[in-house]
């Protein structure tokens, strides 16, 4: 990826677009589990504040014909998801006491 992924309206939020704008559950779960608590904890505390906004921006639109930059930032939202666990609940990437679990989804959202 190269140049701005997410709207003029969120460029405090593209420092952590390339690295979380990221098309499927799984490539946001493994950047999860490769991220620190404290790289976790940073993309958490500049997203959360923006969710609300973030998601009034993206639905002006139908889910079917979203802007690119939009959609980016709708990535960033089910990153947001995917984080909020590790940031909220387990204070870990990993879920706690899993050992080498993993999960797979059989269906992603749209898009």
């Amino acid at each position: 990826m190269g140049g701005a992924l997410l709207p003029a309206e969120f460029t405090d939020l593209e420092p952590y677009a390339e690295k979380w704008c990221l098309p499927n559950e799984p490539a946001r779960y493994a950047a999860r589990l490769n991220s620190t608590m404290d790289e976790l904890q940073a993309f958490y505390d500049a997203m959360f504040p923006r969710a609300d906004a973030a998601l009034d921006y993206c639905d002006q639109f139908p889910l079917t014909d979203m802007p690119e930059d939009a959609l980016h930032l709708l990535q960033l939202m089910y990153a947001l998801i995917i984080v909020s666990f590790a940031v909220e609940a387990f204070r870990q990437p990993r879920i706690p006491d899993t050992g080498a679990a993993e999960l797979h989804f059989t269906i992603e959202p749209f898009p």
